[in-house]
């Protein structure tokens, strides 16, 4: 990995932090911070209350790339469910295990937090 990407890879970790405190100042129980998988990876797995949640942290500095939500497409929520998945299986949850997909967006300063942003996808 170059300059850069260890440049982005450090500031992403900075912005998954901040995402994670804000979660536990809502209450959330952190259980996990990048949890990787040969499927993929996943910023954060939290608990909320019966929820297993597994959160996608996006930022972006300014709307000029479009909004954090927006990268969010379908190739990467499968991806992610794909992760979550393989990540139940190592953790021994089981199926009956309520689960929820998350997505953190940070647009320069301000975070936008959306539960259920999206379904579990084969």
């Amino acid at each position: 990995m170059g300059k850069a990407g260890n440049k982005n890879r450090s500031l992403g970790t900075a912005f998954e932090q901040k995402a994670a405190e804000f979660l536990k100042e809502k209450g959330y129980q952190i259980l996990e911070a990048n949890f990787r998988s040969r499927y993929g990876e996943i910023d954060l797995v939290a608990k909320q209350g019966k929820y297993l949640v597994f959160a996608e942290v996006k930022y972006r500095k300014d709307g000029k790339g479009g909004h954090p939500l927006e990268a969010v497409d379908r190739f990467k929520q499968r991806r992610i469910c794909k992760t979550a998945e393989y990540y139940c299986f190592r953790h021994g949850y089981g199926e009956e295990t309520p689960c929820r997909f998350d997505v953190i967006g940070i647009l320069g300063t301000e975070i936008i937090h959306v539960e259920h942003a999206f379904s579990f996808q084969r």
